[in-house]
């Protein structure tokens, strides 16, 4: 009974952390739009991004990146994955912690990209952000997959299908941008 309240816990910190993750780069996006602005609109708007960047980031982000770290070890060894990690039965497991690490890579990127714009420092298009804020739906659908499934042997198929999905996203991206300039 305690394992579900902790795995309860390991998913209500997952889904606000996506949350941040996702409304992040388009904070990034509307704050790099508003840096063409001319003034005040521009200084008026980049105030309010950086307020809303600070309060999302620290508030809800970073904490809940912090407690999927600590209940996602704990679920883990309480059911006990830690026993099959590198056996057969575990390997969809393994596979999904490959996901959950290049994820929290994303989310430090996610960090530098914060810093730069907090100091008035803008990188990237705000087409590149739309493109790197689709990383986390592609994080997600190969994380909750792996974890329902709970099956590598099917590794090949989910990962033409992830393809597939990105190929999909990519096309949305570009049909979005065409739409948009005229």
């Amino acid at each position: 009974m305690t394992s579900l309240y902790l795995k309860g816990l390991h998913i209500i910190f997952v889904v606000t952390w996506f949350a941040g993750m996702f409304y992040m780069p388009r904070l990034f996006i509307y704050n790099t739009e508003a840096n063409e602005k001319p003034e005040p609109a521009k200084t008026i708007l980049q105030q309010q991004f950086s307020v809303m960047m600070k309060r999302l980031w620290f508030g809800i982000t970073w904490p809940s990146a912090i407690l999927t770290l600590i209940f996602g070890p704990v679920v883990m060894f309480v059911e006990g994955w830690n026993k099959v990690l590198f056996d057969k039965p575990g390997r969809w497991l393994l596979i999904k912690l490959c996901f959950v690490l290049l994820l929290y890579v994303y989310h430090f990127s996610l960090h530098k990209i914060y810093k730069q714009e907090i100091n008035g420092v803008f990188k990237y298009s705000s087409q590149q952000l739309r493109i790197w804020n689709e990383m986390a739906t592609i994080f997600l659908v190969a994380i909750v997959i792996l974890a329902s499934v709970k099956q590598s042997l099917s590794f090949v198929w989910a990962l033409v299908g992830l393809i597939c999905f990105i190929v999909l996203l990519m096309s949305a991206i570009k049909i979005y941008k065409i739409i948009r300039k005229k």
